[in-house]
């Protein structure tokens, strides 16, 4: 079974050689990668250019595209219309998979045919420390129990729900829409990707957090959660601020 992986990335050089090396080092074979650039101005284009050798040598189908976007979940979304596997999985330019995270997604996904999967993610912070954040289904909805980089979707399901390209939830909307579907949704308790406190995702300032967490509760509300959810929202984004730091 074929899977896809998409980084998106911009100016990226600093970080981008580590991203497609955890690509490059799976123990799992058939990969097509796609590197979805925004005409960056450094020299990430040069160093994704100078793995397509290493790459292409293991068999791992290897596409770059640099092209204007009108943002992250645009270049996400040009990125899923171009591939060609069955599941698709996104990990961004300052972030990387564990070794062996497309072996256990494929196993995972042939036991189950989900259309919708994640497992818990390392955080590395600024000052060097990280943590476990663990992955969990339950039947009270939060985003804290999902992580965005260890994901992987059936790519049927994002030819029905795209990213909305309104706002850097966006990712958080499209899981809400997955899981208020009916759709599968697995998960596994082991780490698969790794997370960077300070990437596009996680910069904060303190005054967007008020913006944040009207922005993060627009979208439970708009999927029917409670009101109540004010709490979730304002305690979630006042953590991240602090881990950001």
């Amino acid at each position: 079974m074929l899977i896809s992986i998409i980084t998106v990335a911009f100016n990226a050089e600093k970080t981008i050689a580590r991203t497609i090396e955890s690509v490059l080092n799976q123990t799992y074979d058939q990969i097509e990668y796609i590197i979805m650039d925004g005409l960056s101005t450094d020299r990430t284009l040069e160093i994704a250019e100078s793995y397509r050798k290493r790459l292409e040598d293991r068999g791992i189908i290897y596409r770059i595209y640099s092209e204007k976007d009108k943002g992250i979940y645009d270049a996400m979304n040009n990125g899923i219309y171009r591939t060609r596997g069955e599941i698709v999985g996104m990990i961004n330019s300052d972030d990387w998979y564990e070794n062996d995270a497309l072996e256990t997604m494929a196993a995972l996904y042939k036991e189950t045919d989900y259309d919708l999967a994640y497992a818990d993610v390392r955080i590395h912070m600024k000052d060097g420390r990280s943590f476990i954040k663990k992955a969990r289904n339950r039947k009270y909805t939060t985003s804290r129990d999902w992580n965005h980089p260890t994901q992987f979707v059936k790519r049927k399901v994002y030819e029905r729900f795209c990213y909305k390209c309104e706002n850097m939830s966006d990712d958080m909307d499209f899981f809400f829409k997955v899981k208020a579907s009916g759709m599968k949704i697995a998960v596994v308790n082991k780490t698969l990707a790794n997370f960077t406190m300070g990437g596009v995702s996680s910069r904060i300032s303190v005054k967007e957090i008020g913006e944040r967490i009207e922005r993060r509760y627009r979208i439970y509300r708009n999927h029917g959660y409670s009101r109540f959810y004010i709490f979730e929202c304002v305690g979630f984004e006042i953590i991240k601020y602090i881990l950001a730091k």
